[in-house]
């Protein structure tokens, strides 16, 4: 589904990625973990367009996809999550869910924005598909509230809300599981299991926590230093020695 081929990005002198290359299937999860400053989130911002490639391609179904617009690679079903939540202040939850579906061209507030005309029954169908994932997610009571009332495990469902409203092929997930509890964690593993199976979605999930990386991923990835150091299944990663030394350590 997703092939990045020898990926540098270099800012000055320094390589953030050097000559990564890794395949992800199609319907499957993968793990990227490593230390901080290791390149991972880097590398999302690479395959989003929001850092250009120094060197490499990267492929979406076999379609080159690098250098293009972060508008054109949505519509091409590549949708993200941020490690820092990216939701619209002032904006309700519901609003902030319709951005993501209007990342297709099917209407709702930004297209309103831009003095676009959406057809009533597209906007109809974008604020159906908005209303069906709020309830999908325990959010249905709180469609009008402003994002800024809410806390942050409820915003981060909202952000993967939205995430979701864009229809993507690739979820691309920055670090879902920070701040969250122990049972919100057990929670979000169960939802990205049931979305995967119902949606056919490719996962990239980026994460720390060792036990959501072994409950949800097919795979692993491990970068350091903007390299790839290891790549395996998650009990692979666990006892490989050099990703021991370099990430794990006695925590593994």
């Amino acid at each position: 589904m997703l092939q990045i081929a020898h990926v540098t990005v270099q800012f000055g002198a320094l390589k953030a990625l050097d000559e990564i290359t890794i395949a992800v299937p199609g319907e499957r999860t993968i793990g990227l973990i490593g230390p901080n400053g290791a390149g991972k989130t880097t590398l999302l911002n690479a395959i989003t367009g929001l850092y250009p490639l120094t060197a490499g391609t990267i492929t979406l179904g076999g379609r080159r996809i690098s250098g293009l617009r972060r508008s054109h690679l949505a519509r091409l079903g590549i949708s993200r999550t941020y490690q820092n939540l990216a939701l619209f202040k002032g904006l309700s939850v519901l609003d902030n869910v319709l951005v993501g579906g209007a990342s297709l061209g099917r209407g709702g507030i930004v297209t309103s924005a831009l003095g676009l005309l959406p057809t009533p029954a597209a906007e109809r169908r974008t604020r159906a598909d908005a209303l069906a994932l709020l309830a999908r997610f325990g959010l249905a009571r709180d469609a009008g509230r402003p994002v800024d009332e809410l806390p942050y495990g409820v915003l981060k469902r909202v952000e993967l809300a939205r995430a979701l409203a864009a229809r993507p092929k690739v979820l691309l997930l920055d670090e879902p599981a920070a701040g969250l509890s122990h049972s919100d964690i057990e929670h979000l593993v169960a939802e990205l299991r049931d979305i995967q199976g119902t949606e056919s979605l490719t996962l990239v999930v980026v994460e720390h926590h060792m036990g959501l990386v072994r409950a949800l991923c097919d795979s692993v990835v491990v970068l350091n230093h903007g390299r790839v150091l290891a790549s395996g299944t998650p009990g692979e990663i666990t006892n490989h020695p050099a990703v021991v030394e370099a990430y794990l350590g006695s925590a593994a």
